[in-house]
């Protein structure tokens, strides 16, 4: 048997899902040997975020097409929020940005929103900015810490969503007053959005390699 074929193995039985600490310990000894570079320098380098980017982008779209539930505005609630602070907690305020913005902007476009489309494209892409651009900025120490912020970054952002898509609707759809009636409706997509996100980030960090590519 050669020795690559070994390797397979021992990494195959180590890493199989009875034990996660068989796992850590794979990724330890992978480390040493350097065989796997864990990122202690801190994050994905610029193309792992330009891949995962496009990724989340197409993730973006899927997730805000999945559900679509009308809402008085002329719009609709939907699953896309979620993405868009994973991809903010994940990349950070620039490529996370680009990935809600740009993700967004197309599902609008595809379901046939095309007043929204460019409103859906800044608002959306703020929204990420100031959720990962605030979650860097508390730097809470511990995983208490990490919680607290991206509870407090994730809902700052969702509130910018409710003000955003009111300010266009009111001003440049010239809705006017009547831009309040989605109100309540992006407050509740705000807040799922919220809940949802939080989960799927808790859960993808639970994973050491994932949780190694994550921002401190």
């Amino acid at each position: 048997m050669s020795r690559n074929s070994q390797e397979h193995r021992e990494i195959d039985n180590s890493a199989s899902p009875d034990s996660g600490v068989g796992q850590i310990e794979e990724l330890k000894r992978l480390k040493s040997e350097g065989r796997y570079q864990a990122e202690s320098r801190g994050g994905l380098n610029s193309l792992q975020k330009l891949v995962a980017a496009g990724m989340l982008a197409a993730l973006t779209t899927v997730a805000t097409l999945l559900v679509q539930i009308p809402t008085p505005s002329r719009g609709f609630l939907n699953m896309g929020d979620v993405v868009v602070l994973v991809s903010a907690w994940v990349l950070g305020p620039v490529y996370g940005a680009a990935a809600a913005g740009i993700g967004s902007m197309l599902a609008d476009l595809i379901a046939g929103y095309t007043m929204f489309a460019p409103g859906t494209l800044i608002i959306k892409g703020l929204v990420a900015l100031i959720a990962a651009a605030l979650f860097a900025a508390l730097k809470f120490k511990g995983n208490g810490g990490r919680i607290l912020a991206r509870l407090i970054s994730g809902t700052v952002g969702e509130l910018f969503m409710v003000f955003g898509y009111f300010i266009y609707e009111a001003v440049i759809l010239g809705m006017g007053p009547g831009a309040l009636a989605g109100v309540p409706g992006n407050l509740g997509q705000g807040a799922f959005g919220l809940i949802a996100g939080f989960v799927v980030i808790t859960l993808l960090e639970r994973h050491p390699y994932i949780r190694s590519r994550l921002p401190a």
